[in-house]
């Protein structure tokens, strides 16, 4: 086989080694690193046909996984007015009225990434936009993806004039007369007025999720643990595939609802395995809560308005039933929990479910626990004695919260709780995989911010404040660490990636420096010049 791509003059840089490696440079056949060696024995195994690049001392490294995104989903729900930048409400107003002002008469106005902390002390509700969207169809999704806020022209086009009831939970939020504030809580009530808007074409989505997944390896992501398959998103993945048109590897759990039945179950253990060539369904998602800021979560004691009571699941126990049947079919699980009292259950779970051992023959299953922004001592300890992955978003903890605890998430938890806030550096200490990600659309997906954040643990807006929880930092390398062998670990596959050596995926990301000296306030900003999927440059700077 003949080799197709050369990288010279290099500084090969391998966490799980313990950094930079004597050669200077390697060579790629067939989509693997097959040779590492200084520049002029790797250029003599390079033809004329071969991509030969001189990196001029820049930093190669594994190519980088953000273990938990949602490309499909976040490249519909990332169209249109980006309200993320907005820290009050008169900004927020601003920025509805000049969208507005844009509109035809009719269209609908969609945002994202609405902070609630911009209400301050007050409720959530449409009212506070008034009269801004009084007479226009309009969804504004908060920033934790779990919540929308609906205009009540919205409302009206739904027909959502009340209360509803699920068989799961939701609310549609409604005020002392039983009228609707606008506030819609989890994906059953989003779903009501969703609905009723204009949905864009198949096209649109396939062509937006290409140019998102663009995006994200022109910041050095070669891979991702997407944490969804609604609708026909394996589809869409399928098609971007067999046209080229995939920049990253994908590793797919589906959802599972609460309430699944046996049928339903069955058909997420028939789908492990689907994919192509640089994606493949392997795991399951599930959900033990929703989110603190919107009083979904679920937590050993009410929080300060008396609510995160109650798991997601009405019955917690037949979650357990499903960890224990996805478990002896050898699918591996990623759990969302947010709460203390959800980790705890699905912690417990999985130790149910691994008490039975592994199926004769089969590797070990590989559970993860997503999130985990609040637990006391003795569950970090347990994340290692059961070999439970911890998958965490640094992001969340920078840019959502404060160090003064003056914030919806802090407030809601109060002072003891909010001390416990995405304890990295105690998990890590404790034995854990650490792996983390950005959870995208919730929060940006360059994955240096990501690590960034890890480090400094203050607002990406404003880094000269006070970091929240400092302590819980991590170090420059078990920052890239949790991006590059972790997140193999995660999946299974550490004798496939997350290394610079002999034999592994050629997934790299390339530096312009070190990104284990540049310090963390600056990490976010050092320039990505080269991605390289499976051999095969996916971004590339004008400089090589």
């Amino acid at each position: 086989m003949r080799t197709s791509l050369v990288l010279l003059s290099a500084r090969l840089l391998d966490p799980a080694s313990g950094g930079f490696l004597p050669q200077t440079a390697l060579a790629v056949v067939d989509g693997r690193i097959a040779a590492l060696g200084d520049d002029r024995t790797i250029r003599g195994l390079a033809d004329p046909a071969t991509t030969v690049i001189d990196l001029k001392g820049a930093v190669v490294t594994p190519g980088l996984v953000d273990g938990h995104l949602h490309p499909a989903a976040g490249a519909e729900l990332t169209h249109g007015l980006d309200l993320s930048g907005c820290t009050d409400l008169a900004k927020v107003r601003a920025a509805l009225a000049s969208e507005a002002g844009r509109l035809s008469p009719g269209a609908w106005l969609h945002a994202w990434g609405l902070d609630p902390n911009v209400f301050g002390d007050h409720p959530v509700e449409s009212a506070a936009l008034a009269p801004v969207l009084d007479d226009i169809p309009a969804l504004l999704q908060l920033f934790d993806a779990h919540s929308v806020l609906a205009s009540p022209r919205a409302l009206e086009l739904a027909g959502v004039d009340g209360p509803r009831s699920f068989d799961r939970t939701a609310e549609v939020v409604c005020d002392a007369d039983g009228r609707p504030t606008g506030l819609l809580l989890e994906d059953a009530a989003c779903e009501l007025v969703e609905r009723a808007a204009p949905r864009p074409t198949r096209a649109e989505r396939r062509d937006r999720l290409a140019a998102a997944l663009r995006a994200m390896a022109a910041h050095g992501l070669t891979g991702g643990h997407a944490m969804d398959a609604d609708g026909d998103s394996l589809d869409l993945y399928t098609e971007l595939d067999e046209a080229g048109r995939l920049p990253l590897r994908l590793r797919v759990a589906p959802w599972c609802r609460p309430g699944v039945d046996a049928d339903g179950l069955r058909a997420l253990v028939e789908q492990q395995g689907r994919g192509g060539r640089l994606w493949r369904v392997d795991g399951v998602k599930l959900f033990m809560d929703g989110t603190i800021d919107n009083g979904t979560a679920w937590l050993e004691r009410p929080d300060c308005h008396g609510d995160s009571t109650h798991a997601l699941w009405p019955d917690p126990a037949h979650y357990t039933h499903v960890i224990q049947e996805l478990h002896r079919s050898g699918v591996p699980t990623a759990t969302h929990a947010i709460g203390d009292a959800a980790v705890r259950h699905a912690l417990d779970s999985i130790e149910k479910a691994a008490s039975e051992g592994t199926p004769h023959g089969a590797s070990p299953v590989r559970h993860r626990i997503e999130h985990i922004e609040t637990v006391p001592d003795p569950l970090v300890r347990r994340f290692a004695e059961l070999g439970v992955v911890a998958s965490m978003q640094p992001t969340h903890c920078c840019d959502f919260t404060r160090a003064d605890h003056t914030d919806n998430w802090s407030r809601r938890l109060g002072e003891e709780r909010a001390d416990r806030a995405w304890r990295c550096r105690d998990l890590w200490d404790a034995g854990a995989t650490v792996v983390l990600g950005s959870d995208w659309p919730i929060a940006p997906y360059p994955p240096l911010g990501v690590m960034a954040g890890a480090r400094h643990r203050r607002p990406t807006r404003d880094l000269s404040q006070a970091p929240h929880n400092p302590g819980q930092a991590l170090t420059a390398a078990e920052a890239l660490l949790t991006m590059t062998a972790n997140a193999a670990h995660a999946a299974g596959e550490e004798q496939l990636a997350g290394r610079i050596t002999v034999g592994h995926r050629a997934d790299l990301t390339v530096f312009a420096a070190d990104p284990l000296t540049t310090p963390a306030t600056e990490l976010a900003d050092l320039p990505v010049l080269l991605t390289v999927l499976d051999g095969r440059p996916t971004h590339r700077c004008d400089s090589l």
